[in-house]
């Protein structure tokens, strides 16, 4: 039993250090690797911001843009009413808005979803106040009947319905970048 004890200890005085070694070295190993990945992740991070920040910068340009457009005394210089019944130009304004959403409603991607939906319900307020308008109009009314009733709608409130949606898009930007 003694010559075992003298064995193991004998073993241990030579495998202990190398134990010991080789735990210092894996932990100094693994540390490296650990501290590579983590810059080769700051890496990648760096690049994708380089790629993805001006394409989200000009998603938010392009989200500015479809609300200017959709604001109603824009909305309405840029899309004449002149020589057309008000429904014709009801269906003329509507139809205007849903194209301009539809273009860019892939923007989404690279907004917060709260700044979406201020988008979205900018929108579905330019909608409610053209339909609104519209349906308090005589019968044969033309479609310069319903832009002044639209205008003069906005003047009253004192605010377009895409204003909230701008300011919020826009504090959203400075915030980003």
């Amino acid at each position: 039993m003694n010559e075992f004890l003298i064995f193991i200890i004998d073993l241990l005085k030579i495998a202990l250090p190398a134990i010991i070694v080789a735990l210092a070295m894996y932990y100094l190993v693994k540390k490296h690797y650990e501290r590579d990945h983590k810059i080769k992740l700051l890496e990648l991070r760096q690049k994708n911001a380089e790629v993805v920040l001006p394409i989200r910068l000009q998603a938010y340009e392009r989200i500015v843009l479809l609300l200017e457009r959709i604001t109603p005394s824009n909305l309405l210089l840029r899309v004449g009413g002149a020589g057309q019944t008000a429904a014709e130009y009801h269906r003329v304004l509507l139809n205007e808005i849903r194209n301009e959403f539809n273009h860019n409603m892939s923007q989404q991607v690279y907004m917060t979803e709260q700044a979406w939906q201020q988008v979205k319900h900018a929108r579905e307020d330019v909608v409610n106040l053209i339909n609104k308008t519209y349906k308090e109009l005589p019968e044969n009314s033309r479609g310069t009947d319903l832009a002044k009733r639209i205008l003069e709608t906005v003047l009253a409130t004192e605010q377009d319905p895409t204003s909230r949606a701008l300011t919020y898009v826009k504090q959203e930007i400075g915030q980003v970048f």
